[in-house]
């Protein structure tokens, strides 16, 4: 009998095999963490295998920089950003560091360049207006050196030109930098072919050193004999052809330019290569003078005045300029206690030789210079200030033969040898009213003075005299004169007895002549009468 409290008879469960536990069995619920383990490392492998490469930028200043914002960009494309903008060590510059994706990294060679692109005008250009809106960055114009690099010095300002621009660049050597700046342009026949693409003070202070980049294909117009010069604002020249006024475009006149060309009569053909020297002239005109390979130096003597004169004035010879001046003192000569003005030229001998005949000795007219230089001397060959242009009184120095010139010599002794002038013409009249004027200061006009009024008392003394005593009896005279004229004219009337008694006189004298006459006739047919007597006639 079973007992109600008691629980059922339940069926015996079977007793289970106890199997000793695997030594590396996994358990599952590690197998969460492992994934874990695996995704992490296959991202972090992948983090360090795309990771970029890093390089430093060093700026003058942090503007426009800003870490984790600005970004660097090549062609307009993201490749980098910076990082970090610290001060360097030296506190002089701002360091940027910069990552860069490591797919560009071919571009970080040695002669790779960094700027930062911010709202500029330069040049007469405006540049990085975008900026305004979306702030700056870090542009890159991408060298083509072999060697590697990743430390970099930024620019401050952005290239003139990419390194991909195909051109060339040339020297440019100045007395002075004038208007110009980087980015200037250049002008070829006053199409603008380049720009300037940077300067700097010569070390020596004198002049500055110009790099000027010629877009191509008109680069291959610079030839080894082209003229370069400062085309800034208008160049106006006054000669005999009237006002003439040039200048390369509107632009120029505003921030400048350089112009380029070569002289009309050149036959050079060869282009000139990267990198050519070239002078940089003030203005066309002394760009297109002629060149010439012989300069001979001198001394000219002036006595008179040289105001007018300007170095750069041309020597001329009968209209052709032979030379230049290139210097002008003053010196005192104490044997004839008087100053002078020497003036140094420059003589081109080959300029008195015709194109088509180049002369001797290379382009002189003879082998000896100095025998032909005296010769010329001893025969009246003189130099002469005139005047270039009566408005502005510039002068020039003339040279001509003057045979009534003073006999002179050419003193090869002194360096350089010193030529004999003489006076300018107006110098001349000048000298001649001023020897005139001291033969005037000569004369005793004080003397004159009082002899004249001596002799204008003696006068007025004689006037008065006259008045008082001669002028009575001549007036006394003229009435007499009066009274006879007038008593001729009565006895001219036609009625007058001295007309009538006249008349009678005449007929008087009229019928005697006949008498005469009758006479005189008779006796040229009777001579005989004049012993006998007339004879009766006969009846």
């Amino acid at each position: 009998m079973s007992r109600p409290n008691d629980e059922p008879d339940l069926p015996e469960l079977p007793l289970a095999d106890s199997v000793p536990r695997s030594r590396w069995r996994m358990q599952l619920v590690w197998l969460v963490p492992i994934v874990a383990v695996l995704i992490g490392g296959w991202l972090a492998t992948k983090a360090i295998l795309e990771r970029g490469e890093n390089i430093t930028i060093s700026f003058k200043t942090g503007e426009g920089l800003e870490a984790g914002k600005t970004k660097v960009k090549f062609k307009d494309v993201d490749i980098g950003v910076v990082e970090a903008v610290n001060l360097s060590p030296d506190h002089k510059s701002v360091v940027a560091k910069a990552e860069v994706a490591r797919d560009v990294a071919s571009l970080l060679v040695e002669n790779t360049r960094f700027w930062v692109v911010r709202p500029r005008i330069s040049g007469g250009t405006v540049s990085g207006l975008g900026t305004l809106l979306s702030g700056s960055y870090i542009d890159v114009d991408v060298g083509n050196a072999a060697k590697a690099r990743r430390d970099f010095v930024g620019l401050e300002e952005p290239p003139v030109f990419a390194s991909d621009v195909p051109g060339r660049e040339f020297i440019l050597k100045g007395a002075g930098l004038g208007s110009l700046d980087v980015g200037t342009p250049i002008y070829f026949r006053r199409l603008r072919v380049g720009q300037i693409a940077s300067y700097k003070l010569d070390p020596d202070g004198k002049g500055v050193t110009v790099k000027a980049f010629v877009n191509a294909p008109y680069d291959q117009f610079v030839k080894t004999d082209t003229r370069f010069w400062h085309a800034s604002g208008v160049d106006m020249a006054f000669d005999t052809n009237g006002l003439r006024v040039e200048t390369q475009s509107i632009v120029s006149i505003i921030i400048g330019g350089v112009a380029f060309e070569s002289p009309p009569e050149s036959q050079e053909v060869t282009s000139a290569a990267a990198n050519t020297g070239f002078e940089l002239y003030a203005t066309r005109a002394d760009a297109m003078k002629q060149h010439d390979r012989i300069v001979d130096k001198y001394v000219v003597n002036f006595i008179d005045s040289v105001r007018g004169l300007t170095v750069g004035a041309p020597v001329d010879f009968r209209g052709v300029v032979v030379g230049e001046v290139t210097a002008i003192y003053t010196r005192f000569e104490p044997a004839q206690n008087r100053f002078s003005i020497p003036v140094e030229i420059a003589i081109y001998p080959e300029r008195f030789t015709s194109r088509y005949q180049n002369g001797r000795d290379g382009g002189r007219l003879s082998d000896n210079p100095r025998g032909l230089a005296d010769y010329l001397i001893e025969h009246g060959f003189r130099f002469q200030l005139k005047s270039g242009n009566p408005l502005t009184g510039q002068l020039y120095v003339a040279l001509d033969y003057y045979p009534d010139a003073p006999k002179a010599k050419i003193d090869w002794s002194k360096s350089p040898p010193e030529l004999p002038a003489i006076p300018r013409t107006l110098q001349s009249l000048q000298d001649s009213v001023t020897r005139l004027l001291t033969k005037l200061n000569n004369i005793p006009f004080e003397a004159i003075g009082n002899d004249a009024r001596t002799t204008l008392r003696t006068t007025n003394s004689m006037i008065s005299q006259l008045n008082n005593e001669v002028v009575p009896k001549a007036r006394d005279t003229f009435t007499s004169a009066q009274t006879a004229l007038d008593s001729a004219n009565t006895a001219l009337q036609p009625d007058s007895s001295l007309q009538q008694s006249t008349e009678q006189a005449m007929h008087e004298m009229t019928r005697t002549a006949a008498t005469l006459r009758t006479l005189a006739d008779y006796l040229s047919r009777h001579p005989e009468a004049l012993v006998r007597g007339k004879s009766e006639d006969k009846p």
